[in-house]
């Protein structure tokens, strides 16, 4: 039993020195290195190991240290049992030139240290790269307020998990993304990479260097572990960062012969869109104008408002404005766009003035000016259907031969008219009390012609400002048997006046309201036309 004991304890002192730690071994995944590219640095030790037993500080001087895994793995082969712990550690190199790895000291077992070089970005090293970063600006000059594109491609050579592209950093500029990123593919030299392109606006503030530092990319990578003795490889997350140069621009001022509202583009033109169907415009009938400003190479909201003047005799009712800048074959454009409703009060001709709009062309280095020509139109009295009674002069020409008979017809068909228009005044009277209960004083006139009433009421009741301004108008024309323009309804009383400019207020604003029925009935409604004065002169245009 003693001598049993012994050779145990003697085979576990012999076997013991077999998982003592004896080597330390340090590599990494690829030499030379492009600045602001992560590699892996792989430390392998033959021992079962804590993960605090390796000390890493000492590469914070030199490196950007990364995420730091651990794994330990046991190994028997014909009984022979071999234990190994590894670390794997991102770093970056902060410099260029040669960098020096130093040895790593586990229990009195150190390492071999590395000589890494590390290379900028752009060198002939760029083909081994996996990720960077390529820009073009589209002008190494440029003007306060002028629009330089930046545009960037990030390149990728292998499968990204996550990641951020972040905008270049600037200071005494505006800076935004334009449209949507772009994501594509490029080969370069034999090897396939993906591409993003996204593109950036930056526009100068004040004159002087504008220093634009790169936009930068920071995410992870899925790349392709080197075999250990296996037979298949796996791939393995890693981070990757790569920044593009910085850029210096030169940015000039506004020059001093430079006259009217500052704007930079490569070209800039005025576009109308206008009725040119119609030769010839009715008094009330709005007439719909757009202009356009539009301008490559430009923000915007650098683009300048338009006034648009018009003569007396024409109300504009514009909307508002309508901005929006888009990529158009790799060119930046910019639009401004205002839709106005013009509406001619009184008949005539008129003459909208010629409108410019001044901008600097920088590659000319001079002033230059978008124009729209000026435009004649003439505008006629409305052509409503109204029935007209004819002339005294026209019954003249017959009474020589059979005055009586004619004249008899004539006051026979008088008479069925006011007969005709006494059943609708009767008519009247039963409806409004359905819409007016509130001013039961007031006094209806009984030549209201229901049928022009009810079409006002079922404009309102729908909203529809259009319909409520013509149904007004044919009514008006109806009841004082001549052709009524807008302008001659709101003389004929100032509480008409007001419900008038509400309702064309109300069609042509940008915020649709609702119709103030009542109001506008009211109006309509208070206005008095003494019948008798519309017979006497009847009958005095057929007695002379």
């Amino acid at each position: 039993m003693v001598i049993r004991t012994f050779f145990s304890l003697l085979l576990f002192i012999i076997a013991a020195p077999v998982f003592a730690l004896s080597q330390v071994q340090a590599t990494i995944d690829r030499n030379p290195i492009v600045t602001g590219e992560y590699f892996v640095l792989d430390i392998i030790a033959d021992d079962d190991l804590n993960a605090g037993a390796l000390d890493t500080s000492v590469l914070l001087d030199d490196f950007i240290v990364g995420r730091t895994s651990v794994g330990r793995s046991t190994k028997m082969v014909n009984f022979d049992t071999t234990k190994e712990t590894r670390w794997q550690v991102l770093l970056s190199p902060k410099s260029v030139g040669n960098v020096t790895i130093p040895a790593f000291n586990i229990k009195g077992i150190s390492s071999n240290p590395i000589t890494l070089k590390v290379i900028p970005q752009g060198s002939t090293a760029d083909e081994v790269q996996n990720v960077f970063i390529n820009i073009n600006t589209s002008a190494s000059e440029a003007y306060v307020g002028q629009l330089i594109t930046y545009k960037v491609k990030l390149y990728l050579a292998v499968e990204l998990q996550r990641g951020v592209l972040s905008a270049p950093v600037i200071e005494g500029a505006q800076i935004k993304q334009i449209g949507e990123d772009k994501d594509g593919s490029e080969i370069i030299d034999g090897r396939r990479f993906r591409v993003i392109e996204r593109t950036y606006g930056i526009i100068a503030d004040l004159p002087g260097e504008l220093v634009i530092n790169g936009a930068s990319f920071s995410g992870d990578v899925l790349v392709e572990a080197p075999r250990r003795g296996g037979m298949f490889g796996f791939n393995e997350s890693r981070p990757m960062q790569t920044e593009a140069e910085r850029e210096v621009i030169q940015i000039n001022s506004t020059p001093p012969s430079y006259q009217g509202k500052w704007l930079v583009s490569d070209i800039a033109v005025l576009k109308e869109t206008w009725p040119d169907d119609i030769s010839e415009f009715e008094v009330g009938s709005p007439i719909t104008r757009t202009i356009s400003l539009i301008a490559s190479n430009t923000d915007d909201t650098s683009l300048p408002d338009i006034d648009i003047p018009l003569a007396d005799g024409l109300k504009a009712y514009p909307e508002k404005p309508l901005r929006q800048t888009f990529v158009r074959d790799n060119q930046v454009v910019s639009q401004y766009s205002i839709t106005t409703a013009i509406v001619p009060t009184k008949p005539g001709t008129y003459t909208l003035p010629e409108i410019n709009v001044p901008w600097w062309n920088p590659h000319l280095k001079k002033q230059q000016f978008a124009t729209l020509p000026a435009r004649t139109i003439n505008v006629i009295g409305s052509t409503t259907a109204t029935t007209d009674i004819p002339p005294a002069d026209s019954f003249s020409a017959v009474q020589a031969s059979g005055y009586w008979p004619l004249l008899s017809a004539v006051l026979a068909v008088l008479w069925l008219i006011t007969l005709v228009l006494w059943r609708k005044a009767a008519s009247v009277n039963r409806t409004l009390p359905q819409f007016n209960q509130d001013n039961k004083n007031l006094k209806i006139p009984r030549k209201t012609a229901t049928t022009g009433l009810n079409a006002i009421i079922h404009a309102c009741d729908r909203n529809d400002s259009s319909a409520a301004i013509i149904a007004v108008q044919a009514y008006f024309s109806e009841r004082l048997g001549k052709l009524m323009t807008l302008t001659q309804i709101s003389g004929l009383s100032e509480q008409l006046a007001l419900a008038m400019n509400k309702l064309q207020a109300d069609k042509y604003s940008n915020k649709p309201q609702a119709i103030d029925k009542k109001s506008l009935m009211d109006a309509i409604l208070a206005y008095q036309q003494p019948p008798l004065a519309n017979k006497k002169s009847i009958i005095a245009e057929l007695n002379p």
